[in-house]
């Protein structure tokens, strides 16, 4: 049993090593395919519209689609994803946003205070956006089904049904869960994912300055509450900051090549 076992993560682990994130062109093991984690994501993002309720603020809503719109857009002429996008944005006190596999895209009215303007918010929206264009969420389940076990690998490789599939999809778009294992890929991917998501803003005419502000003023506002770096899910903000500061020469290609350049665009 043992030798059909590690044959066959061997065989997984050949063929999806040579998929390529954009733009970073990190080396991907995803072998949980689209037309299965997309649909899952797709059902928790209708739960999650189910349970909470959205914001009724006119010009909250008015800008926070117009900046996912332009974001999405820019994704869409970057790289195709080939996603159905949506945007909601929820009425609740936390400063949260996230962008499921396939494009579902939901923005907390908490986080609009430490966004300020349109351009903080396509910061955030772009670096969530890029999660889901890089796969990061099958990346994830990934991870964790060879954690699971190669019982689990082996029923998702050969496409039968699995009864844990939804939670595991759950974990994989939210919090990881072994320190050294899960932990280490999340902080490469949320750095990635501030990559992107900065080439993304400054595609959609978003001054690209603002991000590293975004993330002063997210350690100004939630800094003290951070846990050790090495038992977090995401890097320091001072270490995101000096990614940020060092990628901006680089944004800014992307913006002055932008159709349209909004600068920060309105406050929120």
């Amino acid at each position: 049993m043992r030798r059909p076992i590690v044959l066959l993560l061997g065989a997984v682990w050949f063929l999806t090593t040579c998929a390529t994130v954009p733009h970073t062109n990190r080396s991907q093991l995803v072998f949980v395919p689209d037309s299965q984690i997309n649909p899952m994501a797709a059902r928790a993002y209708g739960d999650l519209l189910k349970q909470e309720a959205e914001s009724t603020n006119p010009k909250w809503n008015r800008i926070v689609k117009r900046v996912a719109g332009r974001i999405t857009r820019a994704a869409d002429e970057m790289d195709a994803p080939g996603f159905e996008w949506e945007t909601h944005l929820i009425e609740k006190d936390e400063p949260n946003a996230f962008c499921m596999p396939g494009g579902k895209i939901a923005v907390y009215t908490g986080i609009l205070e430490v966004a300020q303007n349109e351009a903080g918010l396509a910061a955030i929206v772009g670096h969530e956006v890029a999660h889901a264009v890089a796969r990061h969420g099958a990346e994830r389940m990934s991870q964790q089904l060879l954690i699971t076990g190669a019982l689990a690998v082996g029923t998702i490789a050969l496409g039968r049904e699995m009864d844990e599939r939804d939670k595991l999809v759950l974990a994989a778009i939210g919090m990881g869960a072994t320190v050294g294992v899960i932990l280490p890929f999340s902080r490469s991917n949320e750095e990635e994912a501030d990559e992107i998501g900065l080439y993304y803003m400054a595609r959609a005419g978003y001054d690209p300055h603002e991000a590293p502000r975004i993330w002063l003023r997210m350690n100004e506002t939630f800094g003290n509450k951070e846990p050790p770096v090495w038992l977090s899910t995401h890097p320091s903000s001072v270490q995101r900051i000096r990614n940020l500061e060092r990628l901006v020469p680089y944004a800014m290609d992307y913006y002055n090549r932008a159709d349209g350049r909004y600068g920060l665009g309105e406050t929120l």
